[in-house]
């Protein structure tokens, strides 16, 4: 039986943990990292501690094993982001050592981080990010948390979603392709847009 539920701060630790499982295009991305958090800085955690109203999870009778996080307002999240999130791991990670090549990707982008393209965000302002480990996958659980955060958005008033998906995450820009509209491919990545 599979329960979705709003986050809690105690689910923190599974937000980091799924986000690397699946950080390799829907695969476990751990053999690539030596920091196992660097992935959750990015895409989960910074939702779960400074939106913790737009995070719901899936659990299991063994934990947390999927969520959707997500922002109502993309360019109001990054400027939170930029004031309250990135500073403390930009120090933290200052003179880092012993990172892979994958680590040093996401250092990168944590030191100069990616933003949403303009026209996307001023059409579809909200964005998410949603990810299941495999257990959970098959069973309409990632259609299930998407009504959920759809919903309580739609109720929010927000007008569309955004979100972006690497091209070698097949699985991803399947599920995706069904609920919500292919809008571009650049630079690896494929942008999808759902009005609301």
């Amino acid at each position: 039986m599979v329960a979705l539920r709003p986050y809690r701060a105690g689910d923190l630790d599974a937000l980091y943990d799924i986000c690397l499982r699946t950080g390799n295009s829907g695969g476990d991305a751990s053999s690539v990292h030596n920091d196992p958090q660097l992935v959750g800085h990015i895409y989960s955690a910074p939702y779960g501690v400074l939106e913790p109203e737009n995070v719901f999870v899936a659990e299991d009778d063994e934990g947390v094993a999927g969520y959707v996080v997500g922002t109502h307002d993309t360019d109001r999240f990054a400027e939170r982001l930029e004031q309250d999130w990135w500073p403390a791991l930009r120090s933290r990670y200052a003179g880092a050592t012993g990172l892979t090549d994958a680590d040093q990707r996401r250092l990168d982008a944590i030191i100069k981080p990616h933003r949403s393209p303009a026209d996307l965000v001023e059409a579809y302002p909200a964005h998410i990010h949603m990810n299941l480990l495999p257990r959970l996958r098959g069973q309409r659980v990632g259609t299930r948390l998407l009504d959920l955060w759809v919903a309580q958005a739609r109720e929010a008033g927000v007008k569309g979603i955004h979100l972006g998906a690497g091209a070698a995450n097949h699985g991803g820009i399947a599920f995706w392709g069904k609920n919500f509209e292919e809008l571009r491919r650049d630079n690896g990545t494929v942008w999808f847009g759902m009005g609301l």
